[in-house]
């Protein structure tokens, strides 16, 4: 309805938003390769070997998952963490690139599997 003059403007809209999050991974990405800059803007270790390396990314809600996430990404493969946020449900690992697809490849495997997740499909730049 549009505010007109013969309308109070005491009259306030009250407006409720809730977060009801499925279960569910809505992106697993890997850069393959990324610039020095990337890794300097995000917070990650500048020294790596930019020719073997790469990023993965993913998010996940609930937010807390992430958590879990980040101990099946180290222990199914040699990558490093590079940020895991329980609140926002993010993860970036990095490593080489076969580090990281195996360690993206395993957390999407366990949460479907064995959590019931809804996940992405793994994409690759």
């Amino acid at each position: 309805m549009a505010y007109t003059d013969q309308m109070s403007p005491e009259i306030k809209q009250r407006i409720i938003q809730e977060l009801v999050p499925g279960k569910q991974i809505s992106l697993a990405h890997i850069i393959a390769g990324p610039e020095k800059e990337l890794y300097t803007k995000l917070g990650l270790d500048p020294t790596v070997d930019y020719n073997k390396a790469a990023i993965g990314i993913m998010t996940v809600s609930p937010a807390e998952t992430a958590i879990i996430m980040a101990d099946i990404a180290v222990k199914s493969a040699g990558i490093d963490l590079g940020f895991v946020d329980r609140f926002s449900g993010s993860l970036i690992i990095t490593g080489t690139v076969s580090e990281v697809e195996a360690a993206e490849k395993a957390v999407l495997e366990y949460t479907s599997g064995t959590l019931g997740y809804a996940v992405c499909q793994l994409t690759r730049t």
